[in-house]
């Protein structure tokens, strides 16, 4: 089996913010060291000002380093065609509260130029996944954190992303959204996708994660599989079925013998609450109980292939970063469809010349005056 390959990738990582007259005003992450390999659900934590939202946004490309390398599919963050490839969906659900769910989604996938029938396929996909199909015609406006969040979710998936940040997903959502969440994000990790995960309900951390980051001041204070890292060397725990009161005591009796003093205890496992209060859920759908609330679906949508990181990172392997410039003359580059509605040669002749993305506004603005002018 080949070595998974390597999503993320930093050394020496630093940023600094600097007050007005350039002095060093906060080191927010300071000269760190990580990787984060395809298919890993890796837990981002730590206490407020620890360096956490500092370190997202220079993954997402949002902001620079100040010093050090940091690597996304092997190029820098503010590749072009690396964001492509991200899915983010930040702590604050940041929704245009006019627009319908159905509108939204439609909205974030011409961000990513889809075609008008991948639009249609991966909207109905993401409602029915994030069981909001029955309120795809509302306004977004009237939703519930809660339901925001989930159509938050949407959109961070519109693109079929190989690299999904969530930072607190579960914020607002029920104990059943929670549950639900947390089991997209294992099916996700299944098919190849690789998550960060940020969140201070470290619960939710526990149910998912792979490995966790542990940042405080800046700087990343321990790391590890949860496994190795929660697992307390000088106790042993046995667990069995129940015990008749006399082989109990025999037991006992036997461990006691072996230990210097006195230590052992006897107790009866417990479940946690989440998994009474799903228990409980769950036995209330048996009966066919009715809720008003929103449920996730029960599948996940079907075009978020398990094989798309490793044609993401094949491709952008072959794509040098000088292709960035490219896509941005590409973006100002005038709308083809616009274009074909003016009925003469002497109309597009007025058009201005489109070389900055000034000409571009400027294009639009008298694209707008002569369709309305027709009309």
């Amino acid at each position: 089996m080949s070595e998974a390959k390597v999503i993320v990738e930093a050394i020496g990582l630093q940023k600094v913010f600097y007050d007005f007259w350039k002095r060093p005003k906060a080191k927010a992450v300071n000269a760190i060291d990580f990787s984060i390999k395809q298919g890993e659900v890796i837990g981002l934590l730590g206490p407020n000002g620890s360096g956490k939202s500092t370190t997202i946004k220079m993954i997402l490309g949002l902001l620079n380093p100040t010093s050090g390398s940091l690597k996304v599919f092997g190029n820098v963050p503010s590749h072009v065609q690396t964001k492509v490839n991200i899915g983010y969906l930040p702590e604050e659900t940041y929704l245009y509260k006019y627009l319908t769910a159905e509108e939204t989604l439609h909205f974030f996938g011409s961000m990513f130029r889809l075609s008008k029938e991948q639009i249609k396929h991966r909207t109905a996909d993401l409602l029915k996944m994030v069981g909001m199909e029955a309120s795809a015609k509302r306004p977004v406006g009237e939703f519930s954190k809660g339901m925001a969040r989930r159509i938050g979710l949407a959109q961070a998936l519109i693109n079929d992303p190989a690299l999904l940040i969530l930072d607190e997903p579960t914020s607002g959502l029920d104990p059943i959204g929670c549950r639900e969440m947390k089991d997209i994000i294992n099916t996700l990790a299944a098919r190849g996708k690789t998550i960060i995960l940020s969140s201070h309900l470290l619960s939710n951390v526990e149910d998912v994660c792979d490995r966790v980051l542990v940042m405080y001041g800046g700087k990343i204070r321990a790391e590890g599989d949860l496994k190795t890292l929660l697992n307390v060397e000088e106790k042993t725990r046995i667990t069995s079925a129940k015990l008749s009161p006399d082989v109990l005591e025999k037991v006992l009796g036997i461990i006691n013998e072996s230990l210097e003093s006195n230590e052992s205890q006897v107790d009866h496992p417990t479940m946690t609450l989440e998994d009474y209060f799903m228990d409980v859920v769950n036995k209330a759908r048996k009966e066919q109980a009715n809720t008003s609330g929103a449920e996730m679906g029960s599948e996940i949508a079907s075009f978020l292939s398990s094989d798309s990181s490793e044609e993401i990172l094949r491709v952008l392997n072959e794509t040098p970063v000088e292709k960035e410039a490219e896509e941005v003359v590409e973006e100002i580059q005038p709308d083809r469809e616009q274009l074909e509605a003016l009925s003469t040669d002497s109309e597009k002749e007025e058009l201005p010349e489109v070389e900055t993305k000034e000409d571009k506004d400027a294009q639009n603005k008298a694209l707008e005056d002569l369709l309305n002018d027709k009309e």
